[in-house]
């Protein structure tokens, strides 16, 4: 076969293994194997068991495990309770405020947790409850933080910022920088249309029902002490954070480094604040940081060995030459580009779709003069809307999970308005690219 029937042949079969059901890496895996078998014999079973090894014997990827064993202790602590009532007492007043204080407590549990999954279900099993029962539409109450939640991959410390940065031996550092700005545009994006929505429908407002009106005033006041505390609760999470991103930005520390002293002080934090003495729920955080890590790093993994695949049977050069050949203007290349990324981000996970896209995009992308961390945003923003879209949309089964009573149609259709935001905010990093790359080059130097 010629490199691009080959090509489009894998593609077929790994697309036909998961819609099936079988699990990302071993679809990975499993064509990549049979593919060089066939292809080049048996003698390619050494360079597989090699590949699968060298592609994680790599001490950068410690940094994975222990930012996923950060978020898995804020997780299952209850931080995203205290976060909650905090916003919710600053912000209740506001004509859809609950809404918008969802939004900043997903921006901000996004910041403490890293996973997007984490973020929808810890806010939504507070959120959406709550929101129902002060009259907003189930459809703004379940969309508002299924979007909310895809903020954990953009706002750093972000793992799929980390493993982009592995996959593109590129600055884990200044990726996180440059996510931040974009990120906040984003939370902003969706509390303007959530703003707007509210006031279009008619909702949201404290002052709807005398009775809505006279609970929200004794909730207010009667909470106001526990509300605080919640925040001064919250806050050693924060300063967590902070110092992370102050020892990275600043050279101190390398992601491994800051991610372990996070482990370690998150894990700490949730003993220490929330008592969490016993051994069931700390052997829960432990349980689901390794479910979590060993998943992606058989990603990683497999993903790899699909990339030498590709790569041994002149796809992947194939495939890069006839888009670089293609006489079209630069901005309609990444146009092209971001379709891909959108479709792919609809039936693959972001880790998946950055291992597999990555390194075959990068050398094109640098090629056509833009900045690879300028494109590392509006890859993982892509990534982002494929997160609150069928077919697979993750986030969307999670809110669902919480909420049953919720059709999936009406949380498809309140996510909707926030993919759009989403696009928005793609086109304005493509208009102003200062905004995912003033920040990275006011602290660490243009450049880098």
């Amino acid at each position: 076969m010629d490199p691009v029937t080959s090509g489009i042949f894998i593609v077929v079969v790994l697309f036909l293994l998961m819609a099936i059901g079988t699990p990302i890496a071993f679809a990975l895996g499993g064509v990549s194997l049979t593919a060089l078998v066939m292809t080049r014999g048996m003698g390619e079973l050494t360079y597989f068991g090699e590949t699968f090894y060298g592609s994680l014997a790599s001490f950068s990827f410690v940094a994975i495990p222990m930012f996923i064993l950060m978020g898995a202790a804020v997780a299952s602590s209850p931080t995203g309770r205290d976060l909650y009532r905090s916003l919710d007492l600053w912000l209740g007043k506001v004509p859809g405020g609950l809404a918008i204080s969802n939004i900043g407590a997903c921006s901000i549990f996004a910041a403490l947790s890293g996973s997007s999954p984490a973020t929808s279900a810890a806010i939504g099993k507070l959120g959406i409850p709550e929101m129902r029962k002060r009259g907003y539409p189930d459809g703004v109450a379940a969309g508002s933080i299924a979007a909310g939640g895809t903020l954990g991959i953009l706002i750093p410390p972000s793992v799929t910022m980390i493993v982009y940065g592995i996959s593109t031996e590129t600055s884990i550092g200044r990726l996180f920088i440059a996510g931040a700005v974009p990120g906040i545009m984003l939370a902003l994006l969706f509390m303007i249309w959530t703003l707007i929505a509210c006031r279009m429908g008619g909702y949201g407002a404290p002052s709807a029902t005398m009775e809505a009106a006279s609970r929200l005033k004794n909730h207010l006041q009667d909470n106001v002490e526990g509300n605080l505390k919640a925040l001064v609760r919250v806050l050693p999470f924060l300063v967590v954070v902070m110092l992370i991103l102050f020892a990275l930005y600043g050279g101190v520390a390398t992601p491994s480094e800051a991610a372990g002293a996070g482990a370690f002080l998150c894990l700490a934090l949730a003993i220490l604040v929330y008592r969490m003495w016993q051994v069931k729920p700390l052997s829960g955080i432990m349980r689901d940081a390794l479910r979590e890590s060993v998943m992606i790093m058989l990603i990683i993994a497999c993903a790899e060995i699909f990339a030498y695949t590709l790569s041994s049977l002149f796809i992947t050069q194939t495939v890069a030459e006839a888009i670089a050949s293609l006489e079209v203007n630069r901005w309609v290349l990444m146009a092209l580009i971001n379709v891909f990324l959108l479709v792919a981000g609809f039936f693959l996970p972001p880790v998946a779709v950055i291992v597999m896209t990555a390194p075959i995009l990068l050398p094109i992308i640098v090629a056509a003069n833009f900045d690879p961390y300028w494109f590392a945003v509006i890859l993982t923003i892509n990534l982002e809307i494929g997160l609150i879209t069928p077919p697979v949309g993750l986030n969307l089964f999670i809110i669902k999970g919480i909420a049953p009573d919720i059709s999936l149609r009406d949380i498809l259709l309140g996510s909707l308005p926030y993919a759009l935001c989403m696009v928005l905010g793609i086109i304005l990093l493509c208009f102003f690219p200062g905004i995912a790359l003033w920040l990275p080059d006011l602290i660490m130097g243009a450049g880098g």
